[in-house]
């Protein structure tokens, strides 16, 4: 349950000229329940938890600004009968070391992942966000 103090995250390399950092932030909240502390989906434990690690003052600054424009929407109840009367929780650290996963973890989805759908453009996955292109 998360006793290395690691979290699961991923680092993303992007193109700016072709997908903006706010792009991204918003795919992201739209992917995750940014409400629930230490938990996505089935699993659960600290390493879990919903963060943004930051590489620059900019970043941090467009996560926080994204999590301020997502708490107001959940205030209005625009979040959704599920997350009504809930906040964000998720954290805005800057990037420290990042150490990759091992090797039966990498290229998960590409594998079949979970529910067995296939996210690779080799295998015909045709989501606007791949994990692998």
């Amino acid at each position: 349950m998360g006793f290395t103090g690691h979290a699961e995250a991923v680092q993303c390399t992007y193109d700016p000229d072709l997908v903006t950092y706010r792009q991204l932030l918003d795919v992201f909240f739209n992917r995750i329940d940014p409400t629930t502390l230490n938990r996505q989906g089935g699993d659960r434990g600290t390493q879990y938890r919903s963060a943004i690690y930051t590489h620059n003052d900019q970043q941090q600054q467009e996560a926080l600004a994204k999590i301020a424009e997502v708490n107001e929407q959940l205030s209005k109840g625009l979040g959704g009968v599920k997350w009504l009367g809930r906040r964000v929780v998720t954290t805005v650290e800057p990037c420290g070391n990042y150490y990759l996963a091992e090797a039966y973890h990498q290229r998960y989805l590409e594998k079949g992942g979970r529910f067995g759908r296939l996210q690779s453009a080799a295998k015909g996955c045709n989501d606007p966000i791949r994990c692998y292109g």
